[in-house]
């Protein structure tokens, strides 16, 4: 194998390819990054039987071959390389990486040990690269990160015709985003669980190309795969097993108060408020006509407080949340208003946004936010 390639295309692409690779494997080979020059460029492949990811760059190709060295050795030193053409050629048993006046010389590792890729997958739908990227984002805050419920750290994706559902939940708030999509077939339906790392990993890289497929099902090379590409981008991950609870009868059939802030005022002032909150206290939000009085701290410990200007339609309330939930919730919005609903203090509360004070609510995002209860 020879081949050249330009420094930072060669950087960006391993680094995307390997990003998913454990830093343990259970089989060596699996840490490698396997790259094929061919006549259409330079392929680059990784896979750990759980994700796996392929991306084709621009490379001028000398001497046709296939190579398997370690991923994250190669992304560090790519990235680390000045700024010049690279040329990767085999030499025996190496690989010769050569930069300006930068030569490093990596091991070749067994490519006859190394698994076969799944294969390309057929695509289900479509949809915008900026409105999947802030969807995932929005909903993959709420899964939950330990690994007591595995079911949990999963986004539920769910497909009927041209309507996409996406929800997560960690048992402390619930996320659910509803979004339009462009199916293959109309009567499309799917229900997929999707790994919440890897699925917002995978949003963030491939969000940037105007258009994302989805596959699913055996379009996706296997009923327990899902399969994203965009543009030069190929990636599955293999999906949870496992029935999702019925988390949605979360959501209040009925709402006794309604208040409307300015997202960001909000933000701030619960930023600023929970600096005294200690780890895992909850912060208490006041809400009466014209204004919302945001608490922290109590007794003996340093304690907080600010008011922010809102309207309320409805009886006044006082209820206490985890700042950083809350937060979480504010940051996802991405609307010049939040809109909080509440039945009782000791109920969810549902956070959703609004483009102006006065105007609809809406309702494509809704946050639902389990209250703390203060001892008063």
């Amino acid at each position: 194998m020879k081949l050249r390639v330009d420094r930072d295309v060669l950087a960006e692409a391993v680094t995307w390819a390997v990003r998913g690779l454990s830093p343990r494997p259970p089989v060596p080979v699996l840490a490698g990054v396997l790259l094929e020059a061919t006549p259409e460029g330079l392929v680059l492949s990784a896979f750990d039987y759980e994700v796996s990811a392929r991306v084709t760059v621009d490379a001028q190709v000398d001497e046709p071959g296939t190579v398997l060295v370690l991923g994250r050795l190669l992304a560090d030193i790519s990235r680390s390389l000045p700024s010049k053409p690279v040329e990767i050629a085999t030499d025996g048993s190496k690989v010769q990486v050569t930069c300006g006046s930068s030569r490093f010389s990596l091991q070749q590792m067994p490519t006859d040990d190394y698994p076969t890729l799944p294969s390309s997958p057929d695509s289900t739908g479509s949809i915008n690269g900026d409105v999947f990227t802030q969807a995932v984002g929005q909903v993959s805050i709420a899964a939950d990160r330990g690994d007591t419920l595995p079911i949990l750290t999963g986004v539920r994706v769910e497909i009927e015709g041209e309507k996409i559902t996406l929800l997560a939940t960690d048992r402390y708030r619930l996320a659910m985003r509803e979004l339009s999509w462009n199916p293959s077939v109309t009567d499309a339906s799917h229900v997929a669980l999707i790994p919440a790392r890897t699925l917002s990993e995978t949003a963030k890289a491939l969000g940037a190309s105007g258009s994302v497929d989805i596959a699913l099902g055996t379009a996706a090379g296997g009923d327990g795969l899902v399969g994203f590409e965009a543009g030069q981008r190929r990636a599955t991950t293999r999906l949870l097993d496992g029935e999702y609870p019925k988390v949605t009868s979360i959501f209040p059939t009925s709402v006794d108060s309604v208040s409307v802030i300015e997202t960001a005022a909000l933000t701030e002032a619960v930023k600023r408020v929970s600096l005294v909150a200690e780890r895992n206290t909850p912060i208490r939000l006041r809400f009466s006509e014209g204004q919302v009085a945001i608490e922290a701290g109590t007794g003996d410990d340093a304690q907080a407080s600010e008011a922010v200007e809102a309207t309320l339609t409805g009886p006044e309330l006082e209820i206490a949340f985890n700042p950083q939930f809350l937060l979480d919730g504010l940051g996802a919005l991405g609307t010049s208003y939040a809109r909080l609903s509440f039945t009782q203090p000791s109920r969810p509360a549902v956070l959703s946004g609004q483009a102006e004070a006065d105007g609809d609510a809406d309702e494509s995002y809704r946050y639902v936010l389990m209250p703390v209860r203060f001892a008063s």
